[in-house]
């Protein structure tokens, strides 16, 4: 079984992965592979070099993710072009993940069950690769109240949820809804139904 766990930015996606951990599912975050495994590559380093220089790097030779967001979110041209370069890299880590999990086995088969956080997972058509999909959301203050916790400023927030789907229409299309605004026992009670629900 594979979850696609979806939602606003900033709504707690990883704080869901986390509970869903907690109840025997192993975690796949894409923002996370993309720093750790995606970012730090050969491929990925030559071929922002080519299209960047060094002005989406750091001094110590380390991809600058703030420098290349902001040429990222601010031109959907090259927020485009960096989808289109990394995504497929991140595809390729959940397949080899789940594979060597379950030998011989695809998505929804081999008897693991898998949590992946994927952002933008309606945006980018990925709805085949679940069993089912999981919204996590939160209404628009919260969202902010959290990312400013974070240390983003309104703005900057605002311009990456802007990129998103519509939070509402995620919602509509996932499978299930897990609001999160309260206190952490009204979410773990959710999940606790969720987990119940799709073991059924």
């Amino acid at each position: 079984m594979v979850l696609g766990i979806t939602g606003g930015f900033g709504c707690g996606k990883s704080t869901v992965a986390r509970l869903l951990g907690e109840r025997g599912f192993r975690c796949l975050d894409s923002d996370v592979l993309v720093r750790e495994k995606v970012l730090p590559s050969a491929a990925v380093h030559a071929a922002l070099r080519a299209r960047y220089g060094e002005t989406v790097f750091s001094q110590d030779g380390s991809v600058n993710r703030s420098a290349l967001g902001e040429r990222a979110f601010s031109d959907d041209t090259e927020r485009a072009w960096l989808e289109d370069l990394t995504h497929p890299m991140v595809f390729a880590l959940w397949r080899s993940a789940i594979r060597d999990a379950a030998p011989g086995a695809g998505p929804g088969n081999g008897g693991v069950r898998w949590a992946l956080e994927v952002p933008l997972l309606f945006e980018k058509g990925l709805e085949n690769w679940f069993d089912y999909i999981v919204c996590v959301a939160c209404s628009p203050e919260q969202q902010f109240a959290r990312l400013e916790q974070r240390g983003w400023n309104r703005a900057l927030a605002g311009q990456r949820i802007s990129k998103q789907l519509p939070l509402a229409r995620k919602m509509e299309l996932s499978d299930f809804v897990l609001w999160n605004e309260g206190s952490p026992e009204f979410l773990k009670a959710q999940v606790d139904r969720l987990v119940n629900s799709v073991a059924a």
